[in-house]
């Protein structure tokens, strides 16, 4: 996740020679059954959750049992993961494959619904209180040891619904980092509505749409959400919280199932 080099340090007391740490930032290829499908800049760590998470939210694919192996394969240009489809999951999901697709989000989507998706409705979700959005905001920082030892990381991390920290991923990109989350919450069944998502990234509208086909029901997100964000978590069902902070936050869509909503007349600083 990370590798220390020698710098310069300039100013202060401590100017001259030391050493830091610095993210790692790898090309990851996604190839589904040896065909490429995207290339990812991603940090090389927990990519069986990567692949299983993009699957899911990318390729649209629901169900883990149609996943039959994971191959990773470290090369001098990057990192290829290769996955392995089913029978007809396999023989379905060919048909449809996009050429050329890239990191962007963008590239190689041949209409504008490949590139705006609408999730199925969240019909339903579980009911937080603000003082568990506190519990978990109190702990997140120390939940990122890689961010905290770099500083150029996004994390990705799912809480009960009472604020306990249960699972966190961390990723030079933020969809990657949800990707990662999400795919190690779907190979350990853990269930995606009986809890909550919080990211340290603003709440773009590919966030959004990747949780919501995820299942999630509240995404809170430390900065800002988009306006495109903010329409398609209402268009879908999905709560969405943007500046969370200890004491405070902006509700954006279905405040229904967040109780003791404070009241702001601008978004906090």
């Amino acid at each position: 996740m990370a590798a220390r080099l020698e710098v310069v340090r300039a100013g202060g007391s401590h100017s001259g020679r030391a050493r830091d740490w610095v993210s790692a930032e790898v090309p990851v290829e996604i190839s589904f059954d040896g065909q490429a499908f995207a290339v990812m800049m991603a940090s090389p760590a927990d990519l069986e959750d990567f692949a299983c998470g993009f699957a899911r939210t990318e390729a649209g694919i629901e169900d883990l049992a149609a996943i039959q192996a994971i191959t990773v394969q470290h090369r001098l240009e990057g990192i290829q993961l290769d996955i392995r489809l089913v029978g007809q999951t396999a023989m379905a999901f060919a048909e449809r494959l996009l050429p050329g697709r890239s990191g962007c989000g963008l590239c190689g989507s041949r209409t504008l619904e490949d590139v705006v998706r609408q999730p199925a409705m969240i019909e339903s979700g579980p009911v937080m209180t603000h003082a568990a959005l506190d519990r978990a905001l109190a702990v997140l920082h120390d939940a990122q040891p890689a961010g905290q030892l770099t500083g150029s990381l996004h994390a990705a991390a799912w809480f009960s619904i009472q604020g306990e920290l249960r699972l966190v991923r961390e990723d030079i990109g933020r969809h990657n980092a949800l990707d990662k989350l999400l795919g190690s919450l779907w190979r350990q069944g853990l269930s995606m509505d009986e809890g909550f998502l919080v990211v340290t990234s603003r709440a773009s509208y590919e966030m959004v749409t990747k949780a919501a086909t995820a299942g999630i029901a509240i995404m809170a997100a430390i900065s800002a959400p988009t306006a495109l964000a903010v329409r398609l978590a209402d268009s879908c069902g999905l709560t969405l919280i943007g500046f969370a902070r200890p004491g405070r936050c902006l509700i954006y869509s279905h405040e229904h199932r967040f109780l003791d909503t404070p009241e702001f007349d601008s978004p906090p600083a």
